[in-house]
């Protein structure tokens, strides 16, 4: 997949590209409506014999359209954004660097710069995609503003067959902020995943016989609510099971006075892991953060939550 990031005014051309299908959306997550909408363009693309596209923007819109300064978290930064597009099978990534410059471009220069100025020969978008200043233009107009040189193909929204709910970015990220790791792999159609690096942290866990790995992420992700998770954490190579606590350790300190961390202790495993890159694959939430009457009644609950997992993932196989 060839990935190209456009800043506003960009210099292509027709020239610099082959005919393409593009699909248009910031599409935070990749879930099942976005993977609907690229897979709708790819399969257009494939049955002209033209090269499929996907055109998504950074930072997120409200980022600079909001007058405050507004701390967006994602589903998917970036990086991983792109790893997704690319498992798709997607020819072309373009990402618009989304400036207040951008943002202003009216409707129809939208279109003529970005569209037929890249040789798009057919536009496919979800129905409540926006484009050009103040987002006055929508699926709707956008065969206006074609003027017959390129075709548009809407996709309806897309619920799952036991809810009239849309699959949206919003409810998944209402299931992550809830807990509800269950929910969002219902959505996304895979397990939600961090990405970060193992760091020292207060060595708790190896004190009372359960070491942990301390993850500090590597990019602006949701982190799901706080409690302890069945969860599975790849490092040199390999996954591995392991209990995850998200949360400040209120048996420890006085939740005022902790900071929020992540951290997975590995079944089975006795590496050091300092430094290494790992993802973490959140499976199942098993209970909330609690503070626990002494250090021994702390242990004998992560035995249990240890066991809860060994079975969770045996069933899973």
């Amino acid at each position: 997949m060839k990935v190209l990031t456009i800043h506003h005014p960009h210099s292509f051309t027709k020239a610099d590209f082959p005919p393409l299908v593009m699909a248009l959306g910031y599409f935070d997550g990749i879930h099942l409506g976005h993977q609907k909408v690229i897979l709708t363009a790819k399969n257009i693309a494939e049955e002209h014999g033209w090269k499929s596209a996907v055109m998504t923007f950074d930072p997120h819109p409200s980022v600079v359209l909001s007058s405050k300064h507004k701390h967006v978290e994602h589903i998917t930064p970036l990086e991983e954004k792109v790893r997704l597009i690319e498992q798709l099978g997607i020819d072309y990534l373009i990402i618009v660097r989304f400036t207040s410059s951008f943002a202003s471009l009216d409707p129809q220069d939208f279109v003529n710069q970005y569209i037929v100025g890249l040789h798009v020969q057919h536009v496919v978008a979800g129905f409540d995609f926006t484009y050009g200043k103040f987002g006055k233009g929508t699926m709707e107009t956008m065969k206006l503003h074609a003027n017959n040189q390129f075709a548009c193909t809407t996709v309806d929204k897309f619920a799952q067959p036991d809810s009239e709910e849309k699959v949206s970015s919003t409810l998944t990220r209402k299931h992550l902020s809830e807990g509800d790791v269950t929910g969002a792999y219902h959505l996304l159609g895979r397990y939600y995943r961090t990405a970060g690096i193992v760091v020292h942290g207060e060595k708790r866990g190896r004190q009372i016989g359960f070491p942990t790995a301390n993850i500090k992420l590597n990019g602006e992700y949701i982190i799901p609510k706080n409690g302890v998770y069945a969860v599975k954490l790849f490092v040199n190579n390999k996954w591995f099971i392991g209990v995850c606590n998200i949360g400040v350790k209120p048996t420890f300190k006085n939740p005022d006075e902790y900071q929020r961390s992540i951290e997975v202790h590995i079944i089975n495993f006795d590496q050091s892991i300092y430094g290494e890159e790992v993802v973490v694959e959140w499976h199942k939430r098993i209970r909330d953060e609690k503070k626990f009457d002494g250090i021994e009644a702390l242990k004998s609950q992560i035995v249990n939550d240890k066991q809860t997992t060994i079975e969770y993932f045996a069933k899973l196989n």
